[in-house]
């Protein structure tokens, strides 16, 4: 009964990674086409750091 939750949980993760990675894209592309390149890479900076900061207090 465990191994099955846990493969409804992986199976869970991976398609909440690719609704955020979709999600992402289309969200830098809206950013892209008003406001330049330059706040595209400043945003992913920006959320580079804050999963970097999430995985630092992870472990």
């Amino acid at each position: 009964m465990r191994d099955q939750k846990l493969s409804q949980s992986e199976d869970l993760v991976n398609g909440v990674v690719t609704f955020l990675g979709i999600n992402l894209v289309w969200i830098f592309l809206v950013v892209w086409m008003l406001y330049g390149m330059v706040p595209v890479l400043v945003l992913a900076v920006l959320i580079n750091h804050a999963i970097s900061r999430f995985e630092f207090h992870q472990s």
